[in-house]
């Protein structure tokens, strides 16, 4: 029997034991600059600060979702053998649509509410471009202008991720830009940060009117529309019997790893029952839940938005250059980033050759090919399968589809993959200024 689409997305806030700490207002410049205001949608505000469990979907969203959900769901045995599991490892892939991966779930919502309150035009920053795109595709099914900061780097290696954005009808910039006051402060060589592009995408929208900034991954509202893939995959789970005793998704802020992963969370808090495991997988070059610090910090490279309780490498800190670029963000979601310091969440560092190496080993045993940074729950999955301290199957997100990827599969397989891992040096001066979350009693 097919699982129905969901209906209600549902939010984990109450089931949390404690408040998420609140944001701080960031310190002003000397010139006067700093503090700046981003106006969201009343609804948007509340999906990310109400105790309410269970939200509506509007019904133009549930449309848009029927275009390609439910997502298949599978018990992945050619995997399993290949990674030599003693437990069950089921695929949940949400790479099924025009965007190529789970992002179009929020970012249907997000152009929903926006245009409802009267915006006509929506700015955005994205990494590997998966954000991008799913935002172009939603912008052109709600009648929206889109507009978009790619980092330069991932833009390079991955043109046709523009291309696709501009056949949806948005436009396309390379970050650094140079047509910001935030961008012309950058070197132009370097093009690594998803920090600067949300950063220019946020000063564009601020200079414009009836133009607004968006951001698909690591607010509260954004993991809380991410549910559904959850959701669909408890009743995908429940029609196959399975019991799971993990639950793995990748990690650039957590809006995937969070839509797989709390629902069931939620579930096992709302029976009383213990829940699965909750495991974050994410990149060995940018490991801000494994080695970073739960401070304040900044979440783009202006640093005028409020400063977030977050796991954290520093926002100043230049992240080494991958193929990851999904992933390659300095900060968790301060939602992840509390329930990773309450213990409700493990995590573990994944480097980018084994990502792609089990994203291959998934091409070749599941006919599947996955995006590098799916690659890194794949590789976390198999790990936790794998050993004998693991009891119920393994559920994991394939977040996305690796068919724009494959440059980076092409580097893997001639040998050329090397990873950086901070020096804990670096990762002491990056985080040195910032001010620790204090533990409440």
């Amino acid at each position: 029997m097919t699982p129905e689409i969901p209906t209600r997305w549902r939010s984990i806030l109450p089931h949390l034991p404690e408040p998420l700490p609140p944001d701080r207002t960031p310190p002003r410049s000397g010139d006067g600059t700093g503090e700046l205001k981003i106006n969201l949608p009343t609804e948007l505000i509340r999906h990310s600060v109400s105790a309410r469990e269970y939200w509506d979907i509007p019904a133009p969203v549930v449309e848009r979702y029927r275009q390609y959900r439910p997502t298949p769901l599978w018990r992945a045995r050619g995997f399993e053998e290949a990674v030599g599991a003693r437990v069950p490892v089921y695929v949940k892939n949400e790479g099924v649509n025009i965007s190529g991966s789970h992002k179009l779930n929020t970012a249907l919502a997000q152009a929903y509410y926006y245009r409802e309150a009267g915006v006509k035009e929506l700015v955005t920053g994205t990494g590997a471009g998966q954000w991008g795109t799913a935002m172009a595709a939603a912008c052109a099914l709600f009648g929206l202008r889109c507009r978009v900061f790619m980092v330069e780097s991932s833009l390079r290696r991955k043109p046709y991720r523009g291309v696709l954005m501009r056949m949806l009808g948005a436009e396309v910039h390379a970050s650094p830009s140079g047509m910001t006051k935030v961008s012309a402060k950058e070197d132009p060589a370097a093009g690594n940060s998803l920090s600067l592009a949300i950063g220019e995408a946020v000063e564009y929208a601020a200079e414009h009117d009836r133009v607004a900034f968006c951001i698909g991954s690591g607010e509260t509202y954004s993991i809380l529309h991410q549910s559904v893939i959850g959701l669909e995959a408890e009743q995908q789970l429940a029609e196959l019997e399975a019991d799971i005793g993990a639950v793995v998704g990748c990690v650039g802020a957590g809006s995937n790893f969070g839509g797989i992963a709390l629902p069931f969370h939620a579930t096992a808090r709302a029976t009383g029952r213990t829940g699965p495991r909750l495991v974050a997988a994410e990149s060995s070059s940018t490991p801000k839940l494994t080695r970073g610090v739960y401070a304040y910090d900044k979440t783009d490279a202006t640093g005028s938005g409020p400063m977030e309780a977050m796991y954290t490498i520093g926002s100043d800190y230049r992240i080494p250059d991958a193929h990851t670029a999904g992933l390659r963000f300095h900060g968790a979601a301060k939602l992840i980033s509390a329930m990773r310091h309450s213990g409700d969440v493990d995590a573990v560092a994944v480097s980018q050759a084994d990502a792609l190496d089990a994203g291959r080993l998934l091409a070749r045993h599941e006919s599947v090919l996955p995006a590098p940074e799916s690659g890194h729950a794949l590789a976390a999955a198999a790990r936790i399968a794998a050993s004998p301290d693991t009891t119920g199957g393994v559920l994991v997100c394939v977040s996305g589809h690796g068919y724009l990827d494959l440059g980076a599969y092409e580097h893997f397989l001639d040998g050329g993959v090397e990873d950086q891992s901070p020096p804990d040096e670096a990762l002491a001066r990056a985080v040195a200024g910032l001010h620790r979350v204090e533990t409440r009693s």
